[in-house]
Order: C-alpha cells, then structure tokens, then sequence
C-alpha cells in the first residue's frame, strides 16, 4: 500500500485563534517523533487567521491511526473543547 496523506482542515472560532494555534504547535514536536510520521507540517490561512490546516504523509494507514489514538493528540482535544468551530479530515492517496 502506499503512503496516506492526511489533509485536516481546522477552523477556529473567531475568539479562541491565539488558544487553538498554540495548542496545534503543541502537536508538531511529539507527532513527527511517531513512528510512520514521514511529514507534519502546519498552516495558518493568510487571509483568515482562524483557518488552520495539516498537511501529513504517514508510511500506513494503521500508524496514522496509532496517531490518531495518542496521548498527546487526545490531550489536544480536552484543551481546545468547544473553541474549533469544525475540522474536516481527508484520507488522500497520491495518483500521480
């Protein structure tokens, strides 16, 4: 199987930007040590400060998923309960 790319789109409300973007900073140092994690790359929209989105390559889908169920991810989401408007996440593979 190929690498999955994860393309995760995150929106945060308009008053929690400052809180969201260090909590998502937070995430980039322990989640490029996991294993399968070849790329974590984080941004914010120019236009739209409160528009976050990941850019991630993982070897396998499962160790994304061990990603998914980590410690320092679930610790992400206790810490900015109710101050992301919405998150999209794609599964992507790459065709060409």
């Amino acid at each position: 199987m190929s690498k999955l790319t994860i393309i995760a789109d995150i929106k945060a409300n308009p008053d929690k930007v400052d809180l969201v973007k260090a909590a998502l900073l937070k995430l980039i140092e322990p989640t490029r040590a996991e294993e399968g994690c070849i790329n974590y790359d984080l941004h914010q929209d120019n236009e739209n400060p409160a528009h976050f989105f990941f850019y991630e390559n993982w070897e396998t889908r499962e160790l994304w998923q061990a990603h998914m169920n980590s410690a320092h991810l679930k610790a992400h989401k206790l810490a900015t309960e109710g101050c992301i408007e919405a998150t999209v996440v794609s599964e992507m593979t790459v065709i060409g």
